[in-house]
C-alpha cells in the first residue's frame, strides 16, 4: 500500500442557508408578497456555515478507510468532493483510478430505464467495456435479488430493491475505488448481513474502499485507518481500534453528562478503578493475560455486613457478567477491592462496570466506573459479523491425520 490514489489538501465547503432563491420574474415576487407582506418587505438574510473546514487525507491503494462522526459532521460532505459530486470551496482533491460512489440510494439511476439498462449504464460510467458487464450481469442480479424485476423501470422500484441494485452494481463490477456512504443501514437486516461479508471480500481483494457508516463493529472489522470527523474537521485519524475506542468514549462520555454529578454515599463512596494499577493504560486491555479489575473505595465509618455488587456492560447496555459479595467489614479509610480474571476474553470496543454497595437492603452507593474500559486486543472470531458473539475467545488450530490402528 505504497501509492496515495487518493489526496486532499485545505478542503472546505461553504453552503447558504436561510435564502430563497428567486428567478427574478414578477409573477414570482408578487406570490411572496401576497403570501407574507411584512416578509416581502425585509432583506433576504443570507447566512453560511461550513460543512467542511481544512480537511487533508491521504488514501493509499489497497487501503480501507472509515470515516465516522456524529450527524452533520462532514462526512458525506467529504464523501461527494472526493465523487466529484460537488466541488470544495477551498482545497483540492485529485483521485487516481476508477471510482465507484454508492453515496445514497440509486444515486446515477435513470429511473426510466429499466434495471438492466442502469446496470450496463453503471458499468459505462466506471469505464467498463459491455463484455465486462455481460460477464458480471448475472452475478449482480442473482445477488440484488431482482431476477423478476431486472427489466421493469427502477421508478417502480421500492426503495429495498433500489438499494439492492445500487450496492450490487457498485460492489461487483469492481472500480479500483470504492466510495460507500451508510449503504449498509438500508433494508432488512438479512440484506445488510450480505452486503457486509460483499464488503469484506471487496476489502480483501485489495481495492482501496473509504466506508461511512455508524456501525462501529464493521469499522472494526474492515478498516485498517479510520478518519474520526468533527464539526467538520478531522478530530483524530489513526488505527481502527483506536480511534474508535475513543469516539465511544466521547459519545458515552456527553451521554452521561446529562445525568448530572454523583451524590455521594452515607458511609462510603466508589472513588476510582484501574486494571492491574497501570499508569496511561490504567483503563485499556490489550492482551489476554492474567487481569485485575480494582475498585477504590472510601469509608466514613466502618461497615460489617455490607454486599457489594459488581457488572460489565458493553457499549449498547448488554450485560456481560455480574456477581455480588455479602458479609463485606471493613473498617473507616480507604481500601481498594480487587476482582483477578484468568483473562477478559473480550472483543474490541468499549465496557462500563459499575458497581454498588448496600446495606441492610439500603443502597449506599453506586457508580457507573468512568472513564470505561477500553479493549484494544486482536479480533478471534468469525470474519462475518453476524457470527461475532461477545467472547473474543484465542484458540488454536490444528489438523491431525487420524493412524488406522
Amino acid at each position: 500500500m505504497n501509492t496515495v490514489v487518493i489526496r486532499g489538501e485545505g478542503l472546505g465547503k461553504r453552503y447558504r442557508r436561510g435564502l430563497v432563491q428567486s428567478s427574478g420574474l414578477l409573477r414570482e415576487s408578487l406570490g411572496r408578497a401576497l403570501k407574507s407582506p411584512l416578509g416581502s418587505m425585509r432583506k433576504q438574510k443570507q447566512e453560511t456555515f461550513w460543512a467542511l473546514k481544512d480537511v487533508s487525507l491521504e488514501v493509499r491503494e489497497g487501503e480501507v478507510l472509515g470515516l465516522i462522526g456524529r450527524n452533520g459532521a462532514g462526512k458525506t460532505t467529504l464523501l461527494k468532493i472526493l465523487s466529484r459530486i460537488t466541488q470544495p470551496t477551498t482545497g483540492w482533491a485529485k483521485i487516481h483510478g476508477r471510482v465507484g460512489s454508492l453515496l445514497e440510494v440509486g444515486t446515477g439511476f435513470h429511473p426510466e430505464l429499466t434495471g438492466r439498462e442502469n446496470t450496463f449504464l453503471s458499468g459505462a460510467i466506471l469505464g467498463m467495456s459491455k463484455s465486462e458487464i455481460s460477464r458480471k450481469f448475472d452475478e449482480i442480479v442473482s445477488f440484488a435479488e431482482l431476477e423478476h424485476f431486472i427489466d421493469t423501470p427502477v421508478k417502480h422500484y421500492s426503495s429495498g430493491m433500489y438499494v439492492r441494485l445500487a450496492f450490487a452494481v457498485a460492489a461487483h463490477l469492481e472500480p479500483e475505488i470504492l466510495l460507500v456512504d451508510e449503504v449498509l443501514a438500508v433494508g432488512d437486516i438479512r440484506f445488510q448481513k450480505k452486503c457486509l461479508g460483499k464488503m469484506g471480500d471487496v476489502a480483501r481483494a485489495g481495492r482501496t474502499v473509504v466506508l461511512v457508516t455508524h456501525q462501529m463493529n464493521q469499522i472494526r472489522r474492515l478498516c485498517h485507518r479510520v478518519l474520526w470527523v468533527d464539526d467538520g474537521s478531522i478530530r483524530q485519524n489513526g488505527n481502527s481500534a483506536e480511534v474508535v475506542n475513543a469516539y465511544e468514549l466521547a459519545m458515552a462520555g456527553s451521554e452521561r453528562a446529562e445525568d448530572g454529578v454523583r451524590a455521594a454515599g452515607s458511609k462510603v463512596r466508589f472513588l476510582n478503578w484501574n486494571i492491574g494499577g497501570r499508569g496511561p493504560t490504567a483503563h485499556s486491555l490489550n492482551n489476554f493475560d492474567q487481569t485485575a479489575i480494582n475498585i477504590e473505595i472510601e469509608a466514613t465509618e466502618q461497615l460489617n455486613n455490607a454486599e457489594y455488587g459488581i457488572a460489565l456492560y458493553n457499549s449498547e447496555r448488554q450485560l456481560i457478567w455480574a456477581k455480588s459479595q455479602q458479609g463485606i467489614s471493613v473498617r473507616a479509610g480507604r481500601h481498594m477491592f480487587s476482582h483477578s480474571f484468568p483473562m477478559l476474553p473480550l472483543k474490541p470496543g468499549t465496557y462500563q462496570w459499575q458497581v454498588s454497595l448496600w446495606d441492610g437492603g439500603v443502597k449506599l452507593d453506586m457508580w457507573d466506573c468512568s472513564p470505561d474500559m477500553t479493549v484494544t486486543t486482536e479480533g478471534q472470531q468469525h470474519y462475518l459479523d453476524e457470527w461475532n458473539g461477545i467472547l473474543n475467545l484465542p484458540s488454536t488450530f490444528n489438523v491431525n491425520t487420524k493412524r488406522d490402528d
